[in-house]
């Protein structure tokens, strides 16, 4: 009875306490990569091409996004790779890869502010289109609405979000080839090569590019860490496949298709607000597309914030309501968030995330190359009960907390120009080195109180 009663919590759960047992490891990677297309079709990606080719050129957008596409590919494939072997998510993951239990408290705190704030800036986007075109309905009872309405398409977790994320795909996709056709057959109001466009003063390459590249790096690190929470469901066979393209196919796709939409939408339509010109080239239909981009994104916002503020809440006050009842939290968070204006902190908010995501991401995949397989400090797998962790680990912690700070000053402009629009990769450089020194130093004591004695094989990154 205790058995069904576990196995049944864990379910409802997703898991977000402990690690996905081996025998429930059973998604293959077409599925496991659909869903995590729910964050590659977000309008936002359009936003980000529209700004950058209007503001700094469409040459230089673009090469940033091949370059965002090639980092975050590389982040996500380890990252993916990490969680389908140890069967964890990137909160769990923290707790053994250099962080404490305590100290990985940390980071899912900070993660689960990122997705909550996310969601509150993608359903802005939403309420926007909306409210463009139904001015009388009043913007809070478009938030209200939109924002509630993702709690219960969460409410059963990763076998709802697939299923809802394939029926939506293709719709989806037939909204995106509409608004392709009829924006070729609308009259630019920029003319020439897309490409070709530059702004009055500006040049390829130089400051420009730089530009581009530090808005890329506010979600770059988000994109490559969110594979975690869906590739631990990996069936064993498919790991070395399903961690590639789970790494790489959204980060083509966000950045690849959607940014490079963004460009031409942005481009021949002189307007950077996809909110606008979806709603301009589609009509009602823009509206109704708007909304699908919307929700697919933000019920996987909501799906990877539940899981931080379970293992925050768990960690450190032992509160363990289930995933269902953060799914609630998320929500009517984000939609004070939406409420209260968060919109219009959006660039702070993500200047910080973005320093924070890409050092945290660079640890864990530092931790795991360098410290635990080719050095081989700690332990060479992932265990992330409390009983066998200490509450803190300084090669994680000390990493995240000296990489973020000075990653954080440089972005604010304190350290010359070229490290402000390069502060999150010069940020996470500098910790996957400050993580090896820190290894080295501590010779390893901290991972582990003592060795648990059923650990599987196959979950050792050696196997």
């Amino acid at each position: 009875m205790s058995e069904k009663i576990t196995t049944n919590y864990e379910a409802d759960t997703d898991y977000s306490l402990n690690k996905v047992p081996r025998e429930k490891r059973n998604m293959g990677w077409l599925s496991i990569t659909n869903i995590t297309f729910g964050i590659a079709t977000a309008i936002f990606y359009f936003q980000m091409g529209s700004v950058m080719a209007l503001q700094f050129g469409a040459a230089n957008a673009m090469i940033s996004a091949i370059y965002a596409i090639i980092v975050a590919g590389i982040l996500g494939t380890f990252i993916a790779y990490l969680s389908a072997k140890s069967g964890m998510n990137v909160n769990l993951l923290s707790r053994g890869g250099g962080f404490g239990y305590i100290g990985a408290s940390l980071t899912s705190l900070i993660y689960a502010s990122n997705f909550i704030m996310y969601c509150a800036f993608e359903g802005l986007i939403l309420v926007s289109a909306i409210h463009t075109f139904f001015p009388a309905i009043p913007e809070w009872t478009l938030i209200v609405f939109f924002g509630s309405i993702v709690i219960p398409l969460n409410w059963f977790g990763i076998k709802q979000l697939d299923k809802l994320q394939k029926w939506s795909l293709p719709i989806f996709g037939i909204f995106l080839v509409t608004a392709i056709i009829v924006s070729i057959f609308t009259p630019p109001v920029n003319d020439g090569s897309i490409l070709a466009f530059m702004p009055k003063g500006v040049q390829l390459g130089g400051e420009a590019l730089l530009l581009c590249m530090g808005m890329h790096h506010g979600i770059m690190g988000l994109t490559a860490l969110l594979a975690s929470d869906y590739a631990r469901f990996l069936k064993p066979k498919d790991i070395k496949i399903g961690s590639v393209a789970i790494g790489f196919i959204p980060q083509i796709f966000c950045f690849g298709i959607m940014g490079g939409l963004g460009i031409w939408f942005g481009v021949r339509l002189g307007e950077a607000n996809p909110g606008v010109y979806i709603v301009l080239l589609l009509g009602i239909g823009g509206a109704l597309f708007t909304m699908l981009t919307q929700i697919r994104i933000n019920i996987t916002n909501i799906y990877s914030g539940s899981l931080s503020l379970s293992n925050f809440f768990e960690n450190i006050f032992n509160f363990t309501p289930g995933r269902r009842f953060w799914v609630v939290v998320s929500g009517v968070t984000a939609m004070v968030l939406m409420l209260g204006g968060i919109v219009d902190y959006l660039d702070k908010v993500m200047t910080f995330q973005g320093v924070f995501l890409l050092v945290w991401a660079a640890i864990l995949v530092s931790d795991a190359l360098f410290v635990k397989k080719l050095l081989k400090i700690g332990p060479n797998y992932y265990e992330a009960r409390q009983e066998f962790l200490h509450k803190w680990n300084p090669v994680g912690v000390v990493s995240l907390l000296i990489c973020s700070g000075l990653g954080t000053i440089a972005a604010l402009g304190y350290m010359g120009t070229f490290l402000q629009n390069t502060a999150a990769i010069f940020a996470a450089i500098l910790a996957a080195i400050l993580t090896v020194l820190l290894a080295l130093a501590t010779k390893g004591m901290y991972y582990l109180t003592e060795e648990p004695q059923d650990i599987h094989e196959d979950d050792k990154l050696s196997s």
